[in-house]
């Protein structure tokens, strides 16, 4: 016991130090929980053999991953991606599988050898990847689906690709026994721990494919018809952890019935999720789940770099370090070509490239089969297990290069070239999205003409879709200001969705319309004394009208009349943009109002006389209405 606890904490304590310090370092989470699993084990040691299990016992993470994934895939969604998981995804196995078998036969090895080392390469990492995306909210982007749907055809890859490695066995022969099974005689005795817990072990190829399918068809089958009454029985109960018990029970018996039929668990678990999606118990099982996967995924990273065998990496770092290099190079030549070629550009481009361009976690398993099988032998597998290790330890650092690529190209977007604008108009809206629309449709609908410019080419057609004209444009330009009229409209709105671009055109027509009148569109309370003071007449936080509309629905179902509320909540609304004002006096550029006392102690005395305004106002209707009973 003792033992466990002193592993615990230091597990524990490494990714506390490490992961905040690389998060604010602004190098993500991957690599901090990377650089806190080299820190306790190849630089101080810290470590033992229990690393291998845990790493283990932590890829459940990625099966819990891959389950919330497709809570957020409806099985339409998942339909629609069907070429990219074909044909982008197909053909990035296939293509890298062969240019990294053609390296490994360059190099001297024999073609069975080379075909296992390029199918153990070809996979990328699920973990990082997935991971990276989701935190730097990427997962929604064009490269992002792209990447996620070459991921999830690995994922599958990987059981073909476990049933055909005996096949380049130099000790296995497949042989059919009489009722049409393949037996092998094996000299190492490969899954027999696992024979017992099997359900297709020595089944012919037809039963297997029975008894596949039909573990699939339970999955769809519990999903659709078995999860909401389990859930209802739980609900009945009123015990918080029974939600956490019965999602953590759902992931793991799919995981479990998956292992029997010789299924990923991670592929079962996903296909779980898509089933799930339409479920009203999801985000309940999103909420109950996220913490484990967070922490499994982080203990997983972890392992990752404790379980580099410094003194084999010491004895010749810069051949793995190529050899490494080697690997994402390839892999990212055809990740490129491939991309090209299913339409990808740019920004999307890179991300696809650079995020795949690593060998995955599913190539520790691959590797490890291979030596099992004498496919591949034990010194060149633990060679290319610290090269897995290596790449993935890279990517981190490729995110970033795609951060510093991104910036540099700009937005793809700017390439169209903008509309010739041929409307004048009393109002000029500058963006078309959420926000831009509303307020282009409350001004046209009152009969009023607007011109409207967005730099977004798929926003401006799809406004076009639906009959409202737009022009393509960057409206932080002075001459497209000019060509829409701006020296003689009466109203310029700022509805852009970039806090910094909103202050430099607030600040530009500010200065050189100094006469017209300004809206902007605020993100938060620091953006809106920066709008201040860069000349904007109104502006409109985002999210402040509709949470005083949610408020003034909790109001009248907490005791008070509609007009009550309704009153309460104009109350708030004055008063509270009477202290934005205030408070922008107080407010100083750079300075975080948690650093700023003369900030916070105003803001104080403002939230009591909000209180006092609005009890004040709600005792007063309580006096009228009593003595209206009276």
């Amino acid at each position: 016991m003792e033992e466990f606890f002193y592993q615990a904490t230091i597990y524990l304590g490494a990714a506390v130090i490490a992961v905040p310090l690389a998060a604010r370092l602004g190098l993500g989470s991957v690599l901090g929980y990377l650089a806190a699993g080299i820190a306790i084990g190849p630089i101080f040691g810290l470590t033992g053999t229990e690393t291998e299990d845990l790493r283990h016992f932590a890829e459940f993470g990625v099966v819990m991953m891959l389950f919330l994934i497709g809570l957020e895939l409806e099985p339409r969604a998942l339909w629609a991606m069907r070429d990219k998981l074909i044909g982008l995804g197909g053909m990035q196995v296939t293509a890298s599988t062969a240019v990294l078998m053609g390296a490994a036969m360059a190099a001297g090895e024999p073609w069975h050898v080379s075909l296992a080392v390029g199918l153990a390469l070809s996979l990328s990492s699920t973990a990082i990847v997935l991971q990276t995306l989701s935190e730097k909210g990427l997962m929604r982007t064009g490269g992002g689906r792209s990447a996620f749907s070459v991921l999830l055809t690995q994922d599958i890859a990987v059981i073909p690709i476990l049933a055909f490695l005996p096949l380049l066995g130099s000790y296995a022969i497949p042989q059919f026994a009489s009722d049409g099974s393949i037996s092998r005689d094996s000299a190492g005795g490969h899954g027999g721990g696992h024979g017992s817990l099997s359900l297709v072990d020595g089944l012919p190829g037809w039963a297997v494919a029975l008894v596949t399918l039909a573990a699939i068809a339970f999955i769809i089958l519990a999903g659709i018809y078995l999860t909401r009454p389990l859930f209802r029985f739980i609900h009945a109960s009123n015990l918080r952890e029974m939600y956490t018990a019965l999602a953590l029970m759902i992931v793991v018996g799919i995981s479990f019935l998956m292992t029997l039929v010789g299924l990923s668990p991670a592929l079962g678990a996903f296909l779980a999720g898509v089933v799930l999606a339409n479920s009203e118990f999801r985000h309940e099982m999103e909420s109950d789940l996220n913490p484990f996967k967070g922490l499994l995924l982080g203990l997983f990273f972890i392992t990752v770099g404790a379980g580099i065998n410094y003194r084999q990496f010491l004895a010749d770092p810069g051949d793995l370090i190529g050899l490494a290099l080697l690997v994402i190079f390839a892999k990212g030549v055809v990740l490129f070509a491939v991309g090209r070629a299913f339409g990808l550009r740019r920004r999307r481009l890179w991300l696809f490239t650079l995020s795949l361009a690593q060998a995955g976690e599913f190539g520790f398993v691959l590797l490890a089969f291979s030596t099992q099988l004498n496919v591949i032998p034990a010194a060149l597998s633990e060679k290319l297990l610290l090269v897995i290790a290596l790449s993935m330890l890279i990517t981190p650092l490729l995110f970033i290069a795609y951060d510093l690529l991104s910036k540099r190209m700009g937005d793809a977007r700017q390439e169209h070239e903008p509309d010739e604008i041929d409307e004048e108009g009393p109002v000029i809206i500058a963006g078309i999205g959420r926000f831009g629309q509303i307020v282009n449709r409350l001004v046209q609908a009152s009969g009023f003409k607007t011109v409207v410019l967005d730099h977004d080419m798929e926003a401006v057609q799809l406004m076009r879709r639906f009959g409202v004209k737009s022009f393509l444009g960057d409206p932080t330009r002075p001459e497209l200001l000019k060509a829409a009229g701006i020296a003689k409209a009466k109203v310029f709105v700022v509805a852009l969705d970039d806090p910094e671009g909103v202050v430099k055109m607030v600040t530009y027509v500010r200065r050189a319309y100094p006469d017209l009148h300004i809206i902007a569109r605020a993100k938060d309370r620091n953006h809106v004394y920066e709008l201040y003071k860069a000349g904007a007449d109104d502006i409109v936080r985002e999210m402040f009208d509709s949470s005083v509309r949610a408020g003034r629905y909790v109001l009248e179902n907490v005791g008070l009349s509609e007009y009550e509320a309704a009153q309460a909540a104009q109350t708030f609304y004055a008063h509270d943009r009477a202290n934005l004002r205030d408070l922008a006096q107080h407010w100083i550029p750079g300075v975080p109002a948690s650093q700023n006392p003369a900030y916070i102690d105003r803001a104080r005395e403002l939230e009591k006389a909000i209180e006092s305004a609005i009890f004040e106002m709600a005792e007063r209707k309580r006096k009228k209405s009593a003595k209206a009973a009276e």
